[in-house]
């Protein structure tokens, strides 16, 4: 990658797009690399977030963009389908001139899953550790936890520095799920 990479991305919505960015910026200083995240799809689900790829891809290909990013990170749901089945409808949607930059994030079943991998630091940082049992395939299930934490959450008294203290920490890695390690590969090369 050059000295500052260019992420485009397509998500979902903003859910992904709130987990989705810090976790690319977060990779990159990892790999002391400076990048710059170009959000170019991040409304109307699963659908419009295909359909803008494409969409883009076709544009890319008619010379309205000039230059290509260094990666394509396209995040769909699995939507309790399988992470192998969605990344390959990701992966059959893309262009072979691009399939070498894509990197796809399949969370199983839903992106607030991934919010919560990590309960004990969820709780540390929301103050509230839902009771989520086995894999749900209901939708909203997970939405509906996310949603009650952050409605429960205690801040500390300086929110935002312990926010970014918490960021910082190296050693406060959070547990990687089957669906998110091969994104964090795919992000890391």
């Amino acid at each position: 990658m050059s000295d500052r990479a260019t992420v485009d991305l397509f998500v979902e919505d903003r859910a992904h797009e709130e987990f989705i960015v810090p976790l690319v910026k977060r990779i990159a200083a990892e790999e002391a690399t400076a990048v710059r995240c170009r959000v170019r799809s991040a409304i109307g689900g699963h659908p419009r977030a295909l359909r803008e790829f494409e969409s883009y891809q076709r544009l890319w290909e008619r010379g309205v963009f000039t230059g290509i990013p260094d990666v394509l990170v396209v995040a769909i749901d699995t939507n309790c389908s399988t992470f192998a089945r969605t990344r390959t409808e990701i992966e059959e949607a893309t262009r072979d001139e691009l399939r070498a930059l894509l990197v796809t994030a399949c969370p199983n079943p839903h992106i607030e899953r991934w919010f919560m991998a990590d309960l004990r630091s969820f709780h540390r940082m929301v103050g509230h550790r839902p009771a989520l049992g086995a894999t749900k395939c209901e939708r909203g299930y997970y939405k509906h936890h996310l949603k009650d934490a952050v409605r429960r959450w205690r801040a500390p008294a300086d929110a935002r520095r312990y926010r970014i203290r918490l960021r910082s920490r190296r050693g406060d890695e959070p547990v990687p799920s089957r669906t998110s390690r091969p994104f964090a590969e795919g992000i890391r090369g």
